[in-house]
């Protein structure tokens, strides 16, 4: 079974590589024209977003057809595929994943994976769907597991401006100039139903930072966990949440990872969260 991804996901090349996964591409609008997300790097795209002020690009979801034309070159090694998506919630990708699915009927069979989450949080799910089928599990047992790691992963991040947020219409700009005015840093998490909710509202980045440390604490005790830090261009508030969670959590792996250009269109480069999961759900494959 091969396995095909967005780049949402934020998995390296060589992670890519490695796991023998295919990241469909999301794309950045600028105005001179459409760049596929991937083919920029993370400092070159935080250059050109700034240099855009106050005007921001926008983002496209890949189309059916490049889904359908994914699936027939895949079906040609394997005619079942798994195709794992960024949340419903926050994007149609999985729509048009599931239309690209469609064109390709009967010769390929499909099956769609909705992870409800992103970035490090559906890295998790790749991952663990990947080391799996490799391991010879079979599919239930595969969406069984990604289920219980969905359930138990968390997403959360801090942002030093409402800015981007606003100028990409995600929230409205009497909420975004009251958070500036009165300087709060969101915290925001990813729900259960694959939406984003805030976890409140902290006056400076290390209070903010503070409150997801704790967040994790109540959530997770003393519970073994994978934590990947998250950032945009914010290394050295991504090393200050590390600090946090290896004094606040048990910390069987952590790791730091750059997020995807095309999730930096909407935050900007201020951004600093995680993903987090119980180290449990991926021991018995992450070998």
């Amino acid at each position: 079974m091969k396995i095909v991804t967005d780049c949402a996901a934020d998995m390296s090349a060589e992670e890519l590589e490695q796991l023998g996964v295919i990241a469909a591409p999301l794309f950045i609008n600028f105005p001179e024209g459409e760049i596929n997300a991937t083919e920029i790097s993370a400092d070159d795209f935080y250059n050109r977003l700034e240099a855009m002020r106050p005007a921001i690009p926008t983002t496209a979801q890949p189309s059916a057809g490049i889904f359908a034309e994914l699936y027939r070159k895949l079906s040609k090694e394997d005619k079942e595929i798994l195709s794992i998506h960024i949340s419903s919630g926050l994007s149609g990708t999985i729509n048009s994943a599931h239309d690209g699915g469609e064109q390709v009927k009967p010769d390929v069979n499909v099956s769609y994976w909705d992870t409800l989450t992103l970035s490090g949080g559906e890295r998790f799910q790749v991952m663990a769907a990947a080391l799996a089928l490799k391991a010879g599990w079979a599919m239930d047992a595969v969406q069984e597991r990604l289920k219980k790691i969905r359930e138990n992963t968390e997403v959360i991040y801090t942002l030093d401006t409402l800015e981007y947020l606003a100028r990409g219409g995600r929230i409205g700009r009497v909420k975004a100039l009251a958070g500036a005015l009165l300087n709060l840093k969101p915290v925001i998490r990813v729900d259960v139903d694959g939406k984003y909710s805030t976890v409140g509202n902290g006056r400076t980045l290390s209070k903010s930072i503070g409150m997801i440390g704790d967040a994790m604490r109540e959530k997770y005790g003393t519970t073994p966990v994978w934590v990947t830090v998250l950032h945009g261009r914010f290394a050295e508030k991504a090393d200050m949440l590390a600090a946090e969670f290896k004094e606040k959590l048990n910390i069987a792996k952590l790791e730091v990872v750059r997020i995807s250009p095309v999730l930096g269109v909407h935050t900007g480069p201020g951004i600093v969260g995680a993903g987090i999961v119980p180290m449990e759900l991926m021991s018995d494959l992450a070998k």
